[in-house]
Parts: C-alpha cells; structure tokens; sequence
C-alpha cells in the first residue's frame, strides 16, 4: 500500500492515458466503419 500512497500521481495519469488511448482507438476504428460505409453506398448509387 505503501506504492500507492507515494504515487497517486503517476496511477491517476496512467489511468486517464488508457482512457486516452482507448477512445483514441475506439475512434479509429469507427472511421474506419464509416470509411467502408461510405464507399458501398457510392457504389450503389
């Protein structure tokens, strides 16, 4: 318990860094989705 009482600090930026990094992710993806949803209806029309 000792780690955590000396670095809060560092544990709170590594969580919000990984909320960082998976909304980052998260939105990579659905532009991706999105990308490949646009091209199809291109071609439809």
């Amino acid at each position: 318990m000792e780690f955590l009482a000396e670095h809060q600090l560092y544990i709170v930026m590594i969580i919000v860094l990984g909320i960082w990094l998976g909304l980052y992710v998260y939105l990579f993806r659905l532009d991706g989705r999105i990308s490949k949803l646009e091209k199809e209806s291109r071609h439809e029309s």
